[in-house]
């Protein structure tokens, strides 16, 4: 079969980790677009009451609440996919967890935890998706993260984690595409992301950690898994300031272990008091954002709709060549 993605609106796409951040956006922007959801997270209410918006707002959607990191859960997700809409044309593994501290004084029942929702979950979903589309065709999305290039401290195990997600989607794609199985394996990579994330992570630190600017929006993260569920493409980085740091790492590894510890270590320490409400790393959360309480400036990224706009960017740099001319030109005649 050869490999052939449907129009957003034609979809059913399964979304985990829909209840907040990245998936709560993401699932928002494919119900406007037209796409038929199956909505996945540990939180019931939060879910429930996105189900509820999408519906009134004429869009189509039914809620599963599972935990990734349990094989079992994954599976009853697929279970429900096929039995109301007869299956589904893209899967997102976006459901992620987090954990603030240094590497050495983070419970390993924390970095436990970190691991079956960041990875193994990926791998749950990944397995379960492709029994499907390896037969019907379609698009794996797995979320992963710049640190899944250049892992930074305070955040070790979740870069560990993002590694291993890297790793897994890497091999899954080479295999399929010598089974020249109809499936397009994308991995997305975000660099900071205003989401509740730092809000949901297990706190080691003294006071509230926060992002190291630059820091993006989750619109730009949404609209790359969307690009990806309708044109094939291997990686996708989200803010050009991620991608500039994984090739600063590939080009000069020691150099970059320097700035990288100088930058982050001091800049995730905001300051301000802990948060006072319960992470979400063993329980969920409920509150339903998009955004988190980033204080700074947060940008759509520019880097990001280039890449998946081509066409636009080609078109917008020609037509400013040709204004530049004409300006040298009328000075200069």
């Amino acid at each position: 079969m050869k490999l052939q993605l449907k129009r957003l609106r034609d979809q059913v796409m399964v979304i985990t980790g829909a209840s907040s951040g990245i998936g709560l956006t993401t699932a928002r922007a494919a119900a406007t677009a037209g796409a038929r959801l199956v909505l996945v997270a540990r939180s019931r209410h939060a879910l429930r009451q996105l189900v509820d918006e999408i519906r009134q707002r004429g869009g189509e959607a039914v809620d599963v609440e599972a935990d990734v990191g349990v094989e079992s859960d994954v599976e009853r997700v697929a279970e429900r996919a096929m039995r109301l809409f007869g299956g589904f044309d893209t899967w997102v593994n976006n459901a992620g967890a987090s954990v603030y501290g240094r590497c050495l004084e983070v419970s390993i029942d924390d970095m436990r935890r970190v691991i079956e929702t960041n990875f193994w979950g990926v791998v749950y979903g990944s397995r379960v998706a492709c029994q499907h589309l390896t037969r019907r065709g379609g698009a794996l999305i797995n979320v992963g993260s710049e640190v899944s290039d250049r892992a930074v401290p305070l955040q070790g195990i979740y870069s560990a984690s993002k590694h291993a997600v890297k790793g897994w989607t890497e091999a899954l794609r080479t295999e399929l595409e010598y089974e020249r199985a109809p499936v397009s394996v994308t991995l997305i990579k975000p660099g900071p992301i205003d989401t509740p994330y730092a809000e949901h992570a297990k706190n080691y630190l003294p006071d509230a950690p926060q992002h190291v600017a630059p820091v993006y929006s989750p619109d730009s993260v949404a609209a790359s898994i969307l690009y990806a569920a309708t044109t094939p493409v291997r990686d996708l980085f989200v803010g050009g300031a991620a991608k500039m740091v994984s090739t600063m790492n590939q080009l000069s590894p020691r150099l970059t272990d320097k700035l990288v510890a100088n930058t982050i270590i001091p800049g995730t320490h905001s300051g301000r008091p802990r948060y006072e409400r319960q992470d979400a790393l063993h329980q969920a959360g409920e509150d339903l954002r998009e955004r988190g309480d980033y204080p700074g400036m947060v940008r759509d990224s520019t880097y990001t709709y280039a890449t998946t706009h081509p066409i636009v960017t080609g078109a917008a740099m020609v037509t400013l060549g040709v204004g530049l001319s004409l300006l040298v030109a009328r000075r200069y005649r």
